[in-house]
């Protein structure tokens, strides 16, 4: 065998092994739009461009397009939702109930709406993701504001509310728009409750211990 097909061979063995090796391309989980983000300076310098071009063949609608696009991605960064794209509530909670897991939803106020599932595992971030890529279509999710409840909750763990801006980060708020309390016990205090009650649990125990010490040591002396 020459050294030419013994390198041949060499690099079809390396072919082989390399695409057995590849893993099929796994799905990648779709986000809901984000707002907050700084302005992206090549997007914003590419509308620019667009919008100059535009204007000087006279193209209006095209001049119109690319300045709406500005002004959205200005507001999205400045975490404003569009009063031009309210979201339908009717047909908002008509999604929500529609989703697998799902007992009810219902709008608190124009802003908040509140939804029950059926479980622990579906009171998720998760949960929250995809009802909101499902209203993405009705309008400006920025405005909305998703309530999670436990309707099946054991512990009181469970029965805390699991709230979330569409678009924005845990306890992250848009703009104008004041955060909505849905428990009847805030979860804050409920945390300071139950740490306050293991720390008074802890010195009892410790007391018990140092009453046991003390009355053994009075049995030695007797």
């Amino acid at each position: 065998m020459t050294t030419r097909n013994v390198a041949a061979g060499i690099v079809v063995s390396l072919l082989i092994t390399s695409c057995s090796a590849q893993q099929p391309d796994e799905p990648v989980q779709r986000r809901p739009q984000q707002a907050g983000q700084p302005l992206d300076p090549v997007e914003t310098a590419g509308h620019m461009a667009a919008m100059r071009g535009a204007s000087l063949t006279g193209d209006q609608e095209g001049t119109r397009r690319h300045l709406d696009a500005m002004h959205q991605d200005l507001m999205r960064s400045m975490k404003l939702a569009d009063a031009r794209r309210p979201i339908d509530r009717e047909a908002a909670r008509s999604v929500a109930r529609d989703l697998p897991g799902v007992r009810s939803a219902n709008w608190i106020d124009r802003h908040n709406l509140l939804v029950r599932v059926d479980g622990a595992a579906m009171r998720s971030q998760q949960t929250i993701d995809d009802l909101c890529i499902q209203l993405e279509p009705l309008g400006d999710t920025l405005a909305v504001v998703v309530h999670l409840q436990d309707a099946a909750a054991k512990t009181h763990d469970d029965m805390d509310t699991l709230s979330r801006n569409c678009q924005l980060a845990p306890g992250d708020q848009a703009l104008f728009q004041r955060e909505r309390t849905v428990d009847a016990l805030d979860p804050a205090v409920r945390a300071q409750h139950r740490a306050e009650a293991e720390r008074l649990r802890g010195s009892k125990t410790q007391a018990g211990s140092a009453g046991d010490r003390a009355a053994i040591e009075a049995i030695r002396e007797m």
